[in-house]
């Protein structure tokens, strides 16, 4: 489902009906870095009032991953960040991990201080998290080598030989992803797109087969695209007009695509 409107206003309206969400995935405006053609207002009332409105419309168990930057001003970076993650823990949410997303490539390079090259994930959990499928694909350095001999004492504190454990190839990943971003904002006409591979491992690691996830700022539709390859069911919410045609025309080629790999 794609809905043109302001999220506050469609959430309200979904909430009224019912609707509950299983995970929400989203890349809000980062303080005031982008206009989107002017057509957006952002400011702590309003984050305060989309956080408060996710709260209500996720499912027990269901999980918001909120990726996230802040901007420096005057030389200081501003925070906003961690104000957002306090404030979702106010509204009721458990920060239930932060996670950090390592880019390729900075988008701003810095002249006194280090390269920014990361952005913030904050899991945010309503209760203990329904769903948790860990990605193992981290590459264990002990593979193959040959199994060390292990020891423990009884109760009786003599030392018995315990059986060697072989080490497995991949181990569940580290919290903080390395992602390159395959497709670069541009190419999609808007100026903050995310890479798909994030939105699909996160879909992968906090929800299941026809679990339905929401983004409230769907930008160029790219956790849409994800859960229509991991089969979830999808609202994306977008206020800008352009955007909602780009968003509909991706989904289109995309589910064309789909349905001439099943033929």
């Amino acid at each position: 489902m794609v809905i043109h409107g302001d999220c506050l206003e469609e959430m309200d309206k979904l909430i009224d009906q019912g609707v509950k969400i299983d995970l929400t995935i989203t890349s809000p405006p980062y303080d005031n870095l982008r206009t989107y053609n002017n057509s957006l207002e952002w400011d702590e009332n309003i984050w305060k009032s989309v956080i408060n409105k996710l709260y209500k419309i996720t499912k027990n168990g269901g999980v918001v991953v909120w990726v996230v930057g802040d901007a420096t001003i005057n030389g200081s970076e501003t925070g906003t960040s961690f104000k957002q993650a306090l404030w979702a823990k106010k509204c009721g949410f458990n920060l239930h991990d932060t996670m950090i997303y390592i880019k390729e490539q900075m988008a701003f390079p810095s002249k006194d201080r280090y390269h920014q090259g990361f952005e913030y994930m904050f899991i945010l959990s309503k209760g203990k998290p329904k769903t948790f499928n860990p990605i193992k694909d981290r590459k264990n350095k002990s593979f193959n080598r040959k199994p060390s001999k292990r020891t423990e004492r009884n109760a009786a504190g003599k030392l018995i030989r315990k059986k060697p454990v072989k080490v497995r190839e991949y181990s569940e990943r580290f919290n903080h992803w390395l992602i390159y971003n395959l497709k670069r904002g541009f190419e999609n006409n808007h100026p903050a797109i995310f890479p798909e591979k994030l939105a699909s491992d996160h879909i992968i690691s906090w929800s299941n087969e026809y679990d339905t996830v929401l983004d409230p700022f769907a930008g160029s539709g790219t956790t849409g695209i994800a859960c229509q390859n991991l089969n979830r069911k999808y609202i994306l919410i977008e206020k800008e007009q352009k955007y909602i045609d780009i968003i509909n025309k991706r989904l289109e080629e995309n589910n064309d695509h789909l349905f001439k790999g099943v033929s």
